[in-house]
């Protein structure tokens, strides 16, 4: 065990150490779709991209590419950075609207079948 690291106990508890971050290997990818599944250990994080086309068949069906498989304390950690994240970037920008619907502009929504836009130009 000549190899085995032992802890520095001149170190004030509590305090952070940096670790080094390789990222030569790194690849970056676009995601807009999202699958979370997972077992009673691990949590599970699909990505994709999902085009929105319409076919003859339907609708194109979404390209994942992209899996995260995780322990859920690796998880809470990664909720707490994304959520400090998210936070920062509302109290700089204003907030984020997560349902499509209430970002269209006044006057764009699609009217439901039978109704009349009276917002827009007639």
């Amino acid at each position: 065990m000549a190899d085995e690291k032992i802890p520095d106990s001149t170190q004030a508890p509590g305090t952070q150490m940096q670790v080094p971050i390789d990222a030569d290997e790194m690849q970056t990818a676009y995601t807009n779709f999202f699958r979370v599944t997972g077992t009673f250990e691990e949590l599970v994080l699909d990505f994709g991209l999902h085009t929105q086309m319409m076919t003859a068949s339907g609708p194109e069906a979404v390209h994942l590419s992209q899996r995260l498989v995780m322990s859920f304390y690796t998880a809470k950690r990664l909720l707490n950075a994304l959520q400090w994240a998210v936070s920062r970037h509302e109290n700089n920008f204003g907030v984020l609207e997560t349902d499509p619907q209430k970002r269209l502009r006044p006057g764009l929504r699609p009217s439901a079948p039978g109704s009349v836009n009276v917002s827009g130009p007639q």
